[in-house]
């Protein structure tokens, strides 16, 4: 259990800014195996955020509310996965061979298509967002964040890890075991419950075509993935999830 324990914070710490536990034990070892923890992890950055959105519409107007929120989950999750999405837009727009794209990539620097990227993103999350209920939106958080971590997380056991350099998700970046791999579909796919109609598994229709065609994409030009790679994953079908609860909801 404690070594559970360990591989669980080992998760959260890479997703959040939630401090890994004067207690607890951290070893490299663990975070191969940490990859079962992503949906847990998006079930609580989920669950932070909607509280947020929840307490704030309390007292101020919805679209207030979701920029606080969407500011909240920022902060919280320390901007990863659109740090990882700029970079997936800068390497694969301004590359052309899986060298320069892995390149591009690993730089810090921020390019025009980054910055175009993101912009995108940050819009098409909130008025993805902002089509959702004031009543609804707090469990739509916990099944976008949750859901989407696990199919970005799912890229480990589908494709192969690009890179060959000693990289930040390099140690994260093993196949997990059939338990463990059954283990992140189970929580992710768990949160869809809390919708209480079974139509809205159809959620995972879209969104499991957006990651097979992102990864469908990597493969083409790097081989594989990158951590990048898994965060640029995780900004679009967390939006491809809003927008299909949406049409769920309204047309179905």
């Amino acid at each position: 259990m404690f070594r559970e324990l360990n591989i669980f914070f080992t998760a959260l710490s890479f997703f959040t800014r939630i401090p890994f536990p004067k207690w607890a034990k951290f070893e490299k070892a663990y975070q191969h195996e940490a990859v079962k923890y992503f949906s847990i992890a998006g079930i609580i950055i989920g669950g932070l955020s909607g509280l947020v959105f929840a307490l704030c519409h309390w007292v101020l107007p919805f679209n207030i509310s979701l920029v606080l929120c969407m500011v909240f989950t920022t902060l919280l999750t320390g901007a990863l996965h659109e740090d990882g999405f700029m970079d997936v837009c800068d390497g694969f727009g301004g590359g052309w061979t899986k060298e320069r794209i892995l390149e591009i990539m690993k730089d810090s620097l921020v390019g025009a298509f980054g910055i175009s990227g993101i912009l995108f993103v940050v819009l098409a999350r909130f008025f993805g967002m902002e089509t959702i209920s004031a009543s609804s939106l707090p469990i739509v958080l916990i099944v976008a964040h949750s859901f989407s971590r696990t199919l970005a997380g799912s890229l480990v056991n589908s494709h192969v890890y690009a890179r060959i350099d000693n990289s930040k998700a390099k140690d994260y970046a093993h196949k997990l075991s059939g338990g463990n791999h059954l283990f992140l579909w189970l929580t992710g796919l768990l949160p869809i419950l809390l919708l209480q109609d079974i139509k809205y598994f159809l959620i995972i229709i879209p969104a499991f075509l957006a990651k097979f065609l992102l990864g469908r994409y990597f493969q083409k030009w790097i081989g594989g993935y990158t951590g990048d790679c898994i965060g640029a994953t995780q900004q679009v079908v967390e939006i491809v999830i809003y927008l299909s609860f949406y049409i769920i909801s309204v047309h179905l």
